[in-house]
């Protein structure tokens, strides 16, 4: 990766630091603007427009996620992968300097991700998938780090391994 990912332009809707709720562990959370799924009932409904938000260079929020060395990194939104380019350059930056695992949540199936050469090069840099469109009749409360029931949560190192889905198991 030459010095120009540092330039590269992130369309951020929030960063949201120490959040218990998306990801194992405290995890700063960076939501991404932009969604092309539009689920009935989202969480973030704000987050869908591609313009909302402030654009920021991948440099620019590194430097906000490394001010933290006890948490870890969510992506989430809006749809992280509208944003591959930038988001690959982030997380690859992340790993390469602070060693933090990686959550992202996506509207996106795994299936959907592995296919696409320029969506896999940024799901290859996340550890775990949270994966499916949120489904408003499809809940139960106190589910965690998930919104519906459709979603997975999913081990993404040993899932590209065997090309199939292998769920994490949280027990708690």
């Amino acid at each position: 990766m030459t010095s120009d990912w540092k330039k590269l332009k992130i369309q951020i809707a929030d960063i949201v630091y120490s959040s218990s709720v998306d990801g194992t562990g405290f995890r700063d959370v960076v939501f991404v603007s932009g969604c092309p799924h539009h689920c009935d009932g989202c969480h973030n409904p704000e987050t869908w427009d591609y313009n909302g938000g402030i654009s920021l260079t991948v440099e620019e929020v590194l430097k906000k996620l490394s001010e933290s060395s006890i948490t870890n990194v969510t992506f989430s939104g809006g749809e992280p992968f509208e944003q591959t380019e930038a988001l690959y350059a982030l997380a690859k930056a992340v790993k390469d300097t602070t060693g933090k695992t990686i959550w992202v949540y996506s509207g996106y199936t795994f299936e959907n991700l592995i296919f696409d050469k320029e969506k896999r090069k940024l799901l290859e840099m996340c550890d775990v998938l949270v994966d499916g469109r949120f489904e408003i009749d499809n809940t139960e409360l106190n589910m965690r780090f998930r919104g519906s029931l459709n979603q997975r949560i999913i081990d993404i190192p040993a899932s590209l391994a065997e090309m199939k889905p292998i769920e994490l198991c949280l027990d708690f």
